[in-house]
């Protein structure tokens, strides 16, 4: 099993601001930052899509629990992951 990169930064703030990138991300559609951001960004987006894409009540309150903004929750599950929904990975 792969793990995830330290990005040189304590576990709190890693994974808050892995959090901030993937709101970012969904929000305005694409970010500037670092290759190995940007990785470790990938890996946490695709896995929100796939939550997205899924649709049930407890996929919905894992990304709840993840994203913390609600517009781009609904924009999530309204927008973002219907595009998918023909594609099994690689949405990033």
């Amino acid at each position: 099993m792969a793990t995830l990169r330290k990005l040189g930064r304590r576990s709190d703030h890693r994974d808050a601001m892995l959090r901030n990138q993937v709101q970012s991300l969904f929000e305005h559609g694409k970010i500037e930052t670092s290759v190995t951001r940007a990785k470790e960004t990938q890996r946490m987006a695709e896995k929100m899509i796939t939550l997205g894409k899924k649709g049930d009540l407890h996929s919905r309150r894992q990304a709840l629990a993840y994203i913390y903004r609600e517009y781009i929750f609904a924009k999530l599950f309204d927008e973002i992951a219907p595009k998918y929904e023909a594609r099994n990975g690689g949405y990033t």
